[in-house]
């Protein structure tokens, strides 16, 4: 099949900067991609780029949109180098959107709520808990040890009753830090740690599933889950934590979330701070998970300083309704 090939860069800056271990995040690149067929029907997908994460460059995607041409045989697609997923991913997501294929269960699902590192924490959980929000996310592992174990009692403190709270590290830890940490988490209402220890830091996969044996806390793997292989990887070794996967992120969604279906995995759909474009892919793979409905790690909306970028603003859960009326062409409308 003849489709005509576009593809815009964008840069958008976040409405507040995201501080995690990895540093100070002030905005989002990626390329947004355009597929129309013969017939006028579109598709749009997002490469939403992080390098960090184990993804090629933004401008290594771009480099190889450019080699496409404006109009393509729908075979070219498989052509694209194996090592540039998000491209791949966005390519597979304007084909799918192209073609409505992604079908969801028609149910809500729950949405945690992220919330900002350091002291602007304790400010932020009151706003959220009265929008109904019962499930948040915290980013640790930014500011000094005591100063954040000394905040997470007035966190504790601060949750409405009966709520959780995922406490995100992004690998900040080494073992007496994690450990630490876990110690204080047995006895509160922290539903898991997510990736304690960098992935890639020496012997960080038996430092992971030794803390994951030696606590009663579960503990989740994100950076660790880098690519398809890597959850194929961890599936083999029998790991029972929480896997929280970020779709937009990987090279085949659909063969990753096979292996982790067949395995039973305790799954958490997570943003990668993905423009609307990239959420609305993300969001429809997570309502068609026929696994235990975990509260998504989307609320993170409004994140940009152009809103027409966003997703469904923050609320505590989220209808296939509130996903079908993302609109990706308004998003490539924004971008110049």
């Amino acid at each position: 099949m003849r489709l005509r090939f576009q593809f815009r860069r964008y840069r958008l800056a976040f409405r507040t900067a995201v501080r995690t271990a990895h540093g100070v995040w002030t905005e989002r690149e990626g390329l947004i991609v355009r597929l129309t067929d013969e017939a006028g029907r579109v598709g749009l997908g997002e490469a939403a780029c992080l390098p960090w994460f184990g993804t090629e460059t933004v401008a290594a995607a771009e480099a190889a949109a450019g080699k496409l041409g404006e109009w393509i045989e729908s075979e070219q697609l498989a052509d694209v180098p194996m090592n540039l997923v998000c491209l791949r991913n966005a390519l597979a997501a304007a084909q799918a959107a192209r073609a409505s294929r992604i079908e969801g269960r028609n149910e809500a699902r729950g949405v945690a709520a992220l919330l900002p590192a350091g002291r602007a924490v304790l400010e932020a959980i009151r706003p959220k808990a009265e929008a109904g929000f019962r499930v948040f996310k915290w980013k640790v592992g930014v500011g000094d040890l005591a100063d954040e174990l000394g905040l997470f009692d007035d966190v504790c403190a601060a949750l409405p009753s009966g709520a959780k709270l995922r406490l995100d590290a992004n690998g900040a830890w080494d073992r007496r830090k994690a450990e630490r940490w876990l110690e204080r988490c047995a006895e509160r209402p922290v539903e898991f740690v997510e990736q304690p220890v960098a992935a890639d830091a020496r012997g960080s996969d038996d430092l992971l599933r030794g803390l994951a044996e030696d606590w009663p806390t579960p503990i989740a793997l994100d950076e660790s889950l880098a690519s398809g292989a890597d959850i194929e990887r961890w599936i083999g070794e029998g790991w029972r934590g929480v896997w929280v996967v970020k779709t937009s992120l990987l090279r085949d969604v659909a063969g990753a979330l096979a292996l982790l279906e067949k395995a039973q995995a305790q799954v958490v759909f997570s943003s990668a701070l993905e423009t609307a474009v990239g959420a609305k892919a993300a969001l429809q793979w997570a309502m068609a998970w026929p696994g235990e409905p975990r509260a998504l790690g989307f609320g993170v909306w409004p994140l940009f300083q152009d809103a027409r970028c966003d997703g469904p603003y923050a609320a505590p859960f989220i209808r296939p309704a509130d996903v079908a009326r993302i609109d990706p062409e308004a998003v490539w409308n924004a971008i110049p």
